[in-house]
């Protein structure tokens, strides 16, 4: 029995092409495996390995080093909070506390009882000028206060939970800067007029 969807199957099959060698497809194949599932179990990371062809035990080894890449289950609504020096001296440990309390966790990695959600702190996201700032919802977003995360997290709530596809209007206002990459999965064609406007 298939851990993944026919879907899920085929936007991992398009993949290889799009790369210089397959071992490349690997990371953004468990990624559509995780989004799928919610985290990456280990008949999905067979299934990968099957689809492009490589040894089980390589995909196995991509999923344990990548921290973005999780193995046991998360809440649906995941939070990658940026805790490195620059995000850290701007209140990434306050934004952290307040994640926190509004989920009703007393730690990282921990899932709310509603099974919603779920925050990390990771390394460098790689955006220190807009610190402190986060990952969420396959965006990033800068320049966090109180204010915007409760924004997020009542439209998760009001949704019922499901993913959005976007965040609300008012919290989506700032967590774009000019230029910058909104996606794990490379710029977006948005991105790249920006660019070379």
């Amino acid at each position: 029995m298939a851990a993944l969807s026919e879907h899920a199957i085929e936007e991992i099959r398009a993949l290889p092409p799009r790369f210089p060698h397959i071992r490349s497809a690997v990371l953004p194949a468990l990624d559509v495996a995780q989004d799928e599932l919610g985290y990456l179990t280990r008949e999905a990371m067979t299934e990968v390995a099957e689809l492009l062809d490589l040894d089980p035990g390589y995909v196995e080894g991509v999923a344990t080093f990548y921290t973005l890449l999780h193995l046991e289950p998360i809440g649906k609504h995941h939070f990658y909070v940026c805790t490195n020096l620059s995000c850290d001296l701007r209140g990434a440990y306050e934004i952290c506390d307040h994640i926190k309390r509004r989920i009703g966790v007393e730690g990282f990695d921990e899932v709310s009882a509603d099974g919603l959600f779920s925050l990390e702190e990771v390394e460098c996201l790689g955006a220190c000028e807009f610190a402190p700032m986060m990952r969420y919802q396959r965006r990033y977003h800068y320049d966090l206060t109180p204010e915007k995360l409760d924004a997020l997290i009542d439209a998760a709530r009001q949704n019922g939970g499901e993913r959005a596809a976007d965040p609300p209007r008012d919290a989506a206002a700032s967590q774009k800067p000019r230029g910058r990459r909104a996606s794990s999965r490379g710029p977006t064609k948005e991105d790249s007029a920006e660019l070379n406007a």
